[in-house]
C-alpha cells in the first residue's frame, strides 16, 4: 500500500524525494493511528484505492462526450472534410518512445517529466496493440478473465504482474492554435492511462472502445511540448471488458489534438425525423455551447445549412440564427422542415451534409463543423421494428475489430474491405460486437447502407449472471456502466446507420442495466434499445435471445408479442458451419414478428504466425505466452471469413440465404417462375435477369429478361420459350437464374449477382443399359488369401484377409493404394468437438476402424464378370455390412453395399467408404454440387454443375484441421493424373465425396478448444477419397452441445447403396460419355 502511495504522490508531479518524505510521513501517521484504535484495513482501503482499482471513479479531467468531428476553418473546408487540411486540427500517429514495464513499481520513476534521458527506449507505433509488436504477449478468453481466472476478484487485478507501457512523444503546436483552447483526443487506449505534459498531470480515463479527450490548454508551452502516458494494461475496467475476443493493449486508435476558439459548439445531436406517414422530414437540433456568456452571445450567430450528398454547391436549407437563446443554458434547440426528403435506409443509404457555421458579426466564418446526417426512423409499432414505418429483416453478422497482424487496430482500407464483402453477401446488419467501433466504420456504414447495432463496451462474462454476483447488479459498478454507456450514445448519435443501442453483453442484468435503459431513454428517444441478458424484462425494447434454435423461434411466433425477435447471436460459424440456415430463414421469412439475426461472426480472430519454415498459420488462445496461461484454444475463431478475409465456404451459404429475391418453381416443364421483390424500399431498376439451362452441367440455351418496375413486395411470373429436343441419353437438366446489377454499383460494380436460383427441368432421358454379355471374358483365381482377377487391360487382386481390393491396374498402371473401406466417421468438426460427436458416437467411430470379416465368397458362374461377397462385422456397433463387388470384363467394378443395423444405437455420422488412389490421380472433375464445399444442411448455394478442381484446391483450410471438402449430390466423379489414366466413380443414389492429400488420421488431431494447426499438416503421397452415401449435416446452432438438426441427421437403420468404379484412358474417354451408359448385370 504505501509502495502505490508512492506511486500516486510520482504521478501527482512530485519529485523522488518529495514523494519518498510524503511517504514517510503518512507511515508514521497510520502508525499513530493504529495506536489510538483509529486506523484499521477499511479505512487505509478509503485512503489508498489506486485510480485503477476503483470501479466508481472512471476518468479524472476529461472532457465530455460529443459528437465526432474535426473543426475546419470554413465551410469550404469542411463539405471537403479533409481533417489535415484543416489549421486546427494536428495528427500525432507515429512513432512514439515506448517501454513496457512488468507493473507499475517498475515504471521509471520521473518518466512524464521534460528532459529525461529515453534514448534507451524503443520506437512503438501508435496507434499499436504492443502485444503484436512483441511486447509481452496476447491472451485469449471467452468467459473467464485473463486474470483471476478461477477467481475473479474485482476491482483488484494483478499487482506482481501487469504490464504498464509508457509512451512519450513530443508535441509541436502550430501557430493558428495560439490564442484557441487546444484539445487532445485518443480514440481508443486499453484500459486504463494517466496523461502528463511538460511534467503536468492532467488526469486519467477508463472505458478502452471509447474516446477520451483532455484540454490542454492550461500545460502547453511554446515550442516542443513533452507528452507522457502511462497505459496500464489491466485495471478495474478490465471487468466490464470480458469480451470473446483476444485481450490486448496499447494506444489502438487514432491520437491528435485539436483547437477551438473561445466560443464554440461543444456538441450537437441532429436528428433526421420523418412527418406526415414518413414522407416529409423534420431536421432537429439540439445544440450545447461552451459555457456561452451573453457578450458572447451577442458577438456570434450560428448558420446551420443542409446539403444533399452529392449537391454541396447549394444547400436545401440555410438558416442563421441567434445564439442569444444559449446565454446562460449553453443549449439551442433548432428545427427546419424539409419537405419530400430522401430517406436514409440501407438499400438507400441517401445521406445529408449538415455543416454549423460559428460566424462572427461580420459574418466571417470563425469555425466550421460538418456532419452526415440521414432521415429515418427507427421504432417498435405493433410488434415489429420498423425503417421508415416498415418492418425489415435483419441479415446480421456480429464483427469484431480484428487484423491478422496488427491485432486490434484496424486499418480505413480492411474496414471498407469488411463492408464490400458484406455487401457483396447481402449483409444489411452488424452489432458491433461487443463495444463502440472505430469511429470511421459507422461512416462507411452510413455512406453504403448497413443497419448498426451499436453496443456500449460492457461484458463482465467472467462473473457469471448470479443477481448477488454479477456487476450488472453492483450498484458500486453503477457509474462505469453509464459512463460506457453514455460516451457511446454521445459519440455515435448523428450516425443513420445506427438503428438500435445495445446495452453490453453478456453481463447478467439488474439495477446497473435498469440504470442504462433509463438514461439512453432520458437522452435518446428516437431508436429501440436491446440487452440479450433482460430476456422479455422491461429494460429491452426487442427480445434478442442468442443461440435459439429453429424450434424455439418458432415458439416464440406461435403467437402475437409485444416485441420482435431478433437472435443478437445465431449460427455460430465456427470453423466448418453455418449448416441449416436455410431452415432459420424459412421460419423467420414465414413470420412477421422473426425479424432475423447476427451470424457470429464475421472473421476469424487468428493472428498471423510462420513457423521455421516458412509456412503460414494462424495462432489462436495459448499459442501465445507461457505454458499456463488461460486460453480458450481456437474459440476465437468463429468467423465467415479466415483473419485476411477469404471468404469460409458458408460465406456464399448467407449470401443465397440473405438474398432479396425469392424465385419460386410453377411450371418447370414449361420454364415458368415466378420472381418476388423482397427489399423493402427499392424496386428492381438497375438489374437484369439472367437464364440459362445447362445439359449435364453445360449451358446449352441462355437469355435475358426485364426486371423494371417489379416494386417491393410484388411479383412477376416468368416463362422462357426453349423446349427440349434431345433424345441423347443419360442428360440431365436444369435451370439457373440469377439477378445481376446492370449499373456500376457502389463497392458491387456492374454484373454482380445479386440473387440466383437453380430448378430441376423435367426433361431428364434415360441412360443406355449396357448389359455384360458383350463384354471381354474375365478371369479368377484364388491363391491363399488372395482372388486375381484378370481382363483385357485390368487386374484387380482381392484381399479376403481385409474385404477390399489391395491392387487395381489398369493399362499396366496401379490406381489404388487401399481399395474401399467401410466408413462411418467423419474428423471432428469444431461444432463436433462442442457437442461430443465422437463420444455419443464412438460406436460407429470404433467401428470404422475394428471390423471382423466373417466371409468372402466368390461367384464366377458367368464368364463376363467375377462376384466377390464380403460379410464384415462390426461388433463396436453390433452391426452387419455385407459388400458385393462385381467386376465386368471391362474393368468396371459394380459395389452394392447392405448395411444391416444392431439395435439401440446412436446415429451415424457418415455412411459411405474410404480408399486411397495413387498420388498422382489428383485431377478431380465431377457433375454434381458445386463449385466450393457443401453439405445436406449447407448446399442451396452449391449449384449442380461440371467442376474442376485438385485434391490440393479442395482443401478448405480451417483454422483447426477437421472434416472439410465436401461435394454432394453428385452424379459422377472423376479423379484422374490429367494424362494417361483416370478413375470414374457414379453412385445410386448420388454421391457424396472429398478427395484431399489428407486422411481421418490427419485431420483429427482435436481436442476440446484447441488443437494443432494446418501448417503442421504433411500431405500424403496419395489421395484420400471418401466415397459416401451420405454424411451428417454440420450443424451451427452453437458450437458448444447442439447436434446439427434432426433431419441432417443419419439414424442408425439398415441401408442399401451401390456405386460403380471404371478405369479409363484419359483423353480417349471421357467421364460424361461413360455416365451415358449404365451397366446392367443380371
Amino acid at each position: 500500500m504505501l509502495n502505490l502511495l508512492l506511486r500516486n504522490f510520482q504521478k501527482e508531479g512530485y519529485s523522488i524525494k518529495e514523494a519518498s518524505m510524503r511517504k514517510l510521513h503518512y507511515t508514521f501517521f497510520i502508525a499513530a493511528m493504529a495506536l489510538i484504535g483509529f486506523y484499521n484495513h477499511a479505512n487505509a482501503q478509503q485512503i489508498s484505492v489506486p485510480d485503477w482499482e476503483h470501479p466508481e471513479l472512471t476518468s479524472l479531467n476529461t472532457a465530455k462526450p460529443h459528437v465526432t468531428y474535426v473543426p475546419y476553418d470554413n465551410e469550404a473546408q469542411a463539405l471537403k472534410n479533409d481533417p489535415k487540411a484543416s489549421s486546427a486540427y494536428l495528427l500525432l500517429n507515429g512513432k512514439w518512445k515506448f517501454k513496457l514495464s512488468d507493473n507499475y513499481t517498475q515504471v521509471p520513476a520521473g518518466f512524464y517529466k521534460p528532459g529525461f534521458d529515453a534514448s534507451a527506449w524503443a520506437m512503438i507505433d501508435v496507434p499499436s496493440t504492443w502485444e503484436v509488436q512483441g511486447y509481452s504477449y496476447p491472451i485469449y478468453t471467452n468467459i473467464s478473465y485473463e486474470f483471476y481466472s478461477k477467481n475473479p476478484l474485482p476491482p483488484h487485478v494483478p499487482h506482481d504482474y501487469n504490464p504498464v507501457g509508457t509512451y512519450l512523444t513530443n508535441i509541436t503546436v502550430p501557430e493558428s492554435f495560439k490564442g484557441k483552447n487546444v484539445f487532445i483526443h485518443f480514440g481508443a487506449v486499453k484500459s486504463f492511462f494517466y496523461i502528463w505534459l511538460n511534467g503536468k498531470y492532467i488526469g486519467f480515463s477508463k472505458d478502452a472502445k471509447t474516446p477520451a479527450e483532455f484540454d490542454l490548454t492550461p500545460y502547453l508551452e511554446n515550442g516542443n511540448n513533452t507528452l507522457a502516458l502511462e497505459v496500464f494494461r489491466w485495471s478495474d475496467g478490465s471487468y466490464l471488458e470480458c469480451q470473446d475476443m483476444w485481450r490486448m493493449s496499447g494506444i489502438n486508435r487514432d491520437v491528435f489534438v485539436y483547437a477551438r476558439p473561445q466560443t464554440y459548439v461543444r456538441d450537437f445531436f441532429a436528428k433526421g425525423n420523418l412527418k406526415d406517414n414518413y414522407t416529409n422530414g423534420n431536421l432537429e437540433l439540439d445544440i450545447l455551447m461552451n459555457k456561452l456568456a451573453s457578450a458572447d452571445a451577442q458577438k456570434y450567430k450560428l448558420q446551420v445549412n443542409l446539403y444533399e450528398k452529392n449537391n454541396t454547391t447549394k444547400p436545401v436549407s440555410s438558416e442563421t440564427i441567434s445564439l442569444l437563446a444559449a446565454s446562460g443554458t449553453d443549449s439551442l434547440h433548432y428545427e427546419k422542415r424539409i419537405p419530400q426528403v430522401k430517406k436514409w435506409t440501407a438499400e438507400t443509404p441517401d445521406l445529408y451534409i449538415l455543416t454549423l457555421n460559428l460566424l462572427d458579426q461580420n459574418g466571417k466564418c470563425i469555425e466550421s463543423l460538418v456532419n452526415r446526417i440521414g432521415f429515418r426512423t427507427s421504432e417498435i409499432k405493433n410488434g415489429q421494428l420498423l425503417i421508415n414505418g416498415v418492418a425489415v429483416k435483419l441479415k446480421g453478422v456480429n464483427r469484431h475489430e480484428f487484423d491478422p497482424v496488427k491485432g486490434h487496430v484496424i486499418s480505413r482500407e480492411l474496414m471498407l474491405q469488411d463492408v464490400q464483402l458484406m455487401k457483396q453477401n447481402n449483409i444489411n446488419a452488424v452489432r458491433t460486437c461487443h463495444y463502440p467501433n472505430d469511429p470511421y466504420w459507422y461512416e462507411l456504414c452510413d455512406e453504403y447502407g448497413l443497419y448498426v447495432v451499436d453496443e456500449a463496451n460492457i461484458e463482465s462474462h467472467g462473473m457469471g449472471y448470479d443477481p448477488d454476483r454479477t456487476l450488472g447488479n453492483n450498484p458500486v459498478w453503477k457509474n462505469a456502466h453509464i459512463d460506457r454507456t453514455r460516451r457511446m450514445v454521445e459519440r455515435d448519435k448523428n450516425h443513420p446507420s445506427v438503428i438500435i443501442w445495445s446495452l453490453g453483453n453478456e453481463a447478467g442484468d439488474g439495477c446497473n442495466f435498469q440504470a442504462t435503459y433509463t438514461w439512453i431513454k432520458s437522452r435518446d428517444l428516437s431508436r429501440p434499445v436491446q440487452y440479450e441478458r433482460a430476456g422479455l424484462a422491461w429494460n429491452t425494447d426487442i427480445y434478442c435471445p442468442m443461440y435459439e434454435s429453429v424450434k424455439g423461434i418458432l415458439e416464440y411466433a406461435s403467437k402475437k408479442q409485444d416485441r420482435p425477435l431478433i437472435q443478437c447471436e445465431y449460427a455460430h460459424a465456427m470453423g466448418n458451419s453455418t449448416g441449416n440456415l436455410i431452415d432459420y430463414w424459412n421460419a423467420i421469412d414465414s413470420h412477421d414478428q422473426l425479424q432475423g439475426g447476427f451470424i457470429w461472426d464475421w472473421v476469424d480472430q487468428g493472428l498471423q504466425k510462420f513457423d521455421s519454415t516458412g509456412r503460414r498459420y494462424w495462432a489462436y488462445g495459448g499459442d501465445c505466452g507461457p505454458k499456463d496461461v488461460p486460453s480458450d484454444g481456437n474459440f476465437c475463431t468463429n468467423g465467415l471469413v479466415f483473419a485476411d478475409r477469404a471468404a469460409h465456404p458458408g460465406l456464399s451459404e448467407v449470401k443465397k440465404v440473405y438474398q432479396y429475391v425469392k424465385f419460386s418453381a410453377d411450371d418447370l416443364s414449361k420454364l415458368t417462375f415466378t420472381l418476388t421483390n423482397k427489399y423493402a424500399f427499392i424496386d428492381l431498376k438497375n438489374t437484369r435477369l439472367k437464364w440459362e439451362v445447362t445439359e449435364n452441367g453445360k449451358v446449352i440455351a441462355q437469355g435475358q429478361a426485364s426486371t423494371e418496375n417489379i416494386a417491393p413486395g410484388a411479383s412477376r411470373n416468368y416463362t422462357f420459350g426453349w423446349k427440349a429436343t434431345s433424345s441423347k441419353p443419360g442428360k440431365l437438366y436444369f435451370l439457373n437464374v440469377y439477378l445481376l446489377t446492370s449499373d456500376d454499383r457502389p463497392l458491387l460494380g456492374k454484373d454482380h449477382i445479386l440473387a440466383s436460383e437453380q430448378f430441376e427441368l423435367p426433361f431428364s432421358t434415360r441412360r443406355n443399359e449396357i448389359g455384360t454379355s458383350t463384354m471381354p471374358a474375365v478371369s479368377a483365381t484364388e491363391s491363399g488369401n488372395t482372388i486375381n482377377i484378370k481382363g483385357k487391360t485390368f487386374a484387380i487382386v482381392f484381399d479376403k484377409a481385409t474385404g477390399t481390393l489391395a491392387s487395381y491396374t489398369y493399362l499396366g498402371q496401379q490406381l489404388i493404394e487401399q481399395g474401399p473401406l467401410p466408413n462411418f466417421r467423419r474428423a471432428p468438426l469444431d461444432n463436433d468437438v462442442g457437442s461430443k460427436m465422437f463420444v455419443t458416437c464412438k460406436p460407429w467411430y470404433d467401428a470404422s476402424e475394428n471390423r471382423k470379416i466373417v466371409s468372402v465368397t466368390m461367384d464366377k458362374s458367368d464368364p463376363k464378370t467375377v462376384k466377390i461377397s464380403a460379410l464384415i462385422a462390426l461388433p463396436d456397433a453390433k452391426s452387419e455390412i455385407n459388400t458385393v463387388y462385381t467386376i465386368t470384363g471391362n474393368g468396371d467394378i459394380l459395389v452394392e453395399n447392405n448395411l444391416k443395423a444392431g439395435q439401440n444405437l446412436p446415429w451415424i455420422p457418415r455412411l459411405g467408404v474410404n480408399m486411397r488412389l495413387i498420388g498422382s490421380l489428383k485431377q478431380v472433375d465431377w457433375l454434381g454440387r458445386g463449385p466450393f464445399e457443401n453439405y445436406q444442411d449447407r448446399k442451396t448455394a452449391a449449384f449442380v454443375g461440371l467442376y474442376h478442381s485438385t485434391t490440393d484446391l479442395m482443401y478448405t483450410p480451417y483454422v483447426r484441421p477437421q472434416e472439410n471438402g465436401y461435394r454432394t449430390d453428385v452424379t459422377w466423379l472423376s479423379i484422374s493424373d490429367g494424362k494417361t489414366v483416370g478413375i470414374y466413380f457414379e453412385g445410386a443414389p448420388d454421391l457424396c465425396f472429398s478427395a484431399l492429400p489428407y486422411t481421418y488420421d490427419d485431420l483429427k488431431g482435436f481436442k476440446h478448444g484447441g488443437g494443432k494447426h494446418g501448417n503442421l499438416l504433411q500431405k500424403q503421397p496419395f489421395t484420400d477419397l471418401n466415397l459416401d452415401y451420405m454424411q451428417c449435416g454440420v450443424g451451427g446452432d452453437d458450437s458448444w452441445w447442439s447436434w446439427p438438426m434432426e433431419k441432417y441427421l443419419i439414424p442408425a437403420k439398415d441401408y442399401s447403396w451401390s456405386y460403380r468404379i471404371r478405369p479409363y484412358q484419359f483423353g480417349k474417354e471421357s467421364p460424361s460419355k461413360i455416365w451415358e451408359n449404365k451397366i446392367i448385370v443380371k
